[in-house]
């Protein structure tokens, strides 16, 4: 169970058109990156959870917002090391000056027996899916793709979603 991860991307429909929520890492790994290090709002799952539970509750975590679907699933990617991340969408809005990240501790610098605490995630902000996939991390982008591509296809994702709602 140690390399899944599940998570939740917001996403809201506006003149830009689709724009999802991408969340950037805090810490001090993650400070001065900015290109390829945002993410969606994800976590490892503990054990005997449910994939879509832990989505929630990450997404819960990580920007202080309830999730409440419809969930439109997005199956699962693989990045670079390994661990395997299960996505859905749900649409909805929100502020990003107000989203509230809960706090990691970590020992740093590595080794040296001291340790920071620090927010999970720093901040969020609104991407459209171009936007969105330049700046993520790059095996997370087939994420936005397989949403957009759903959103703007064949009707799928409204079919999905409502499946998904009704629990079928």
């Amino acid at each position: 169970m140690r390399n899944i991860s599940a998570g939740l991307i917001l996403f809201r429909r506006n003149n830009r058109g689709v724009e999802v929520l991408l969340a950037h890492p805090g810490g001090p790994f993650w400070k001065n990156r900015d290109e390829g290090a945002w993410t969606i709002p994800k976590g490892l799952l503990e054990p005997g959870e449910e994939t879509l539970e832990g989505a929630k509750r990450e997404f819960r975590e990580e920007t202080g917002l309830e999730p409440n679907g419809p969930y439109i699933e997005l199956g699962s990617i693989r990045q670079k090391a390994g661990k395997v991340v299960h996505a859905w969408a749900m649409e909805g809005d929100a502020d990003v000056s107000t989203l509230k990240s809960n706090i990691a501790r970590l020992e740093w610098p590595r080794g040296s027996g001291r340790f920071i605490n620090y927010p999970e995630v720093d901040r969020c902000d609104w991407f459209t899916p171009d936007e969105a996939r330049r700046v993520m991390i790059q095996a997370q982008a087939e994420l936005v793709t397989r949403l957009e591509q759903l959103l703007l296809g064949d009707g799928v994702g409204s079919r999905k979603a409502t499946a998904a709602a009704d629990g079928t």
